[in-house]
Parts: C-alpha cells; structure tokens; sequence
C-alpha cells in the first residue's frame, strides 16, 4: 500500500475520532457482531470488506461470522439465530437479505441489525442501513482504463444488476467513455458465479479487450482470464492486489467508517434509524495501487486529479 493511501486511512479514523470526541470508539466488553454474508471471508470482494471493517474496530469486539449464505431463507435463520441468542449487533451484509431482516428486527426491538447495500431502515428504530458510493472509485479508475488500454476496447465483467454493483459497472463506464474508450459490459446474472464471470472474460478477451474490471465474489473467474492473457485489471470492495501484478487499482470501502459511528449510537442507546453511505469525502472509499504494478505517473496524476473533482462536485460521475 502507496504512502497516500495509509493517510486516506489515518484520515478516516481521525473524521470518525473527531465525531466522537474521543480518540476512538472502542467496543465494550463482551461486545458481540454477528454477521452474516453471502460468500467467504476470503473472497477479496464484498464479504471480506465488512469482515476486515469489523476486524480494526477498537475494543476487540467478539465478531462471529456466518459466511457462504447466499440462499436467503439460510441467511435468514442465521440472522434470527444471532438474535435469538443476544449478539449486540447483528450485520445482515447482502441487500438479498432484506425480506428476511425486516421480520426478524420487528421480532427483536431490543436488538440492534444493519444490512446494506441499501439506504434503506424500513422506518425502524432498531435497523440501520449502509451503502458505498462505489461509481466515485469506478469512474475514476474507468478513467484510468480509458489512459493505459492500447486498444482502446474495455470490458466490463458484472454481476447483477442492482445495488452497488450496478453503480460500480455505470461508474466505471462513464470514467472510461470520457476519456474515449470503448467500453463493453456484460452482467453475468449471479454474484457468485466464477465459471459465469471466466466466460465473460473470455468473451471479452477474444475481442481484444486489454483492460478489464468487474465486480463481486464470482470476478476471481474473470481475473484468472486477465492474468492468462496479460490484461489489465481494476478491482473493487476489497484489495484485489494479490491476484497478480495485472491488477492496477482497486477501490476499498472502509466500512469501518460506519461500523465506528454504530458502536458509538449503539453506546447511547440508538439501536438504528439511520443510514450512511460511504465515499470519497468521508474515506470510506479509498483507492489503493498495486506496488507490483509500473503505473506511469501521468496516469496516477490523473486519478488523485478526478478524486479531487469527484470530492469538489467539479466532476460528477453520471
């Protein structure tokens, strides 16, 4: 990780530090997280994002996971069954899983739940939602795409059409199209699909697509693609760097962020009604270079100059 990206980091925890009046918010003893997600806690994309958010939080709270759930009735009874045996905080991390989470937090009052991506709280006071501004990240690293590709050709690997992966899929588009690319996409129809995603990558590589990103779990497939055939990947939701010195950037969300923010209320008895996104402003959104990568420095100049526009609404990612 660059130098600017540990002081986008140490910047997000003095925001959160300042807003609490404290050095940190530190969880309090025994404090448990539950959380629940549709794939492994490993997976370098969405699911790791919350684990490694809930893993930096002061206080070492107790962090129980149920991974792997991307059927929502298992998801459910995951999530009623943190409930039911008191866990303080119970992350319901898939916007799948909202049917079953609004049942369940009418039937725990007591018990504080938060589920994104979504900025949605079903009006209740004890559910708090969480969403990424992922087409800042998305657009400017589109931008990026749009100065190293040779080819000119930019394909886009997604997964469902919905939430923060179709922000990330039109954010990167619209970076790409600015700077005269032309940009394909596809949507796989699965977040979790990696034979889905491969096809795609080779769909795009046989026409002669030299820059790729894609979203969600099933993007290894595609990354395998990229690295075979020496095309440049941009990642995002997790660092997706140790894929191979093909990865360029990726865009991280720091839902630490957040996750301070709801141990704080939680503190003082707010249980939810709130939602919060996570972006460039707040540091909730970082982008992180690949060391292994030689990206030229007219290229990193313009990315920190499109961030800078993104954060002073000179650029909109639209």
């Amino acid at each position: 990780m660059r130098l600017r990206s540990w002081l986008a980091l140490l910047a997000a925890m003095a925001l959160v530090a300042g807003a609490c009046g404290d050095d940190s918010v530190s969880a309090p003893e025994g404090f448990q997280i539950g959380i629940v997600a549709p794939s492994a806690t490993n997976d370098l994309a969405f699911t790791q994002s919350i684990v490694d958010a809930a893993n930096v939080l002061a206080g070492d709270p107790e962090i129980l996971i149920s991974d792997g759930l991307f059927n929502i009735d298992d998801a459910g009874s995951a999530i009623r069954g943190y409930a039911a045996d008191g866990v303080d905080l119970v992350i319901a991390h898939g916007s799948q899983y909202g049917g079953p989470l609004q049942e369940i937090a009418q039937d725990f009052p007591d018990t504080a739940f938060a589920w994104g991506t979504t900025n949605d709280t079903f009006g209740l006071s004890n559910v708090y939602a969480y969403e990424a501004a992922s087409d800042e990240g998305g657009y400017v690293m589109g931008v990026m795409a749009a100065a190293l590709t040779e080819t000119n050709n930019i394909g886009i690997v997604g997964p469902i059409e919905t939430g923060d992966a179709k922000l990330y899929v039109d954010g990167f588009e619209a970076g790409a199209l600015s700077g005269g690319a032309n940009v394909s996409k596809v949507y796989t129809g699965s977040f979790s699909d990696v034979a889905l995603a491969k096809q795609a990558a080779e769909a795009f590589a046989s026409q002669d697509v030299d820059v790729m990103s894609g979203t969600a779990q099933m993007v290894v497939g595609a990354v395998g693609v990229a690295d075979t055939e020496g095309i440049l990947w941009f990642g995002t939701q997790s660092n997706q760097a140790e894929l191979g010195d093909i990865v360029v950037a990726s865009q991280v969300y720091k839902w630490e962020v957040v996750l301070e923010d709801i141990l704080s209320n939680i503190q003082d008895g707010v249980l939810g009604g709130q939602s919060y996104e996570i972006n460039f402003e707040n540091d909730g959104i970082v982008l992180e270079y690949n060391d292994a990568y030689d990206l030229p420095g007219d290229v990193e100049s313009l990315a920190e100059e499109t961030i800078d526009g993104i954060k002073d609404g000179s650029i909109s990612t639209g």
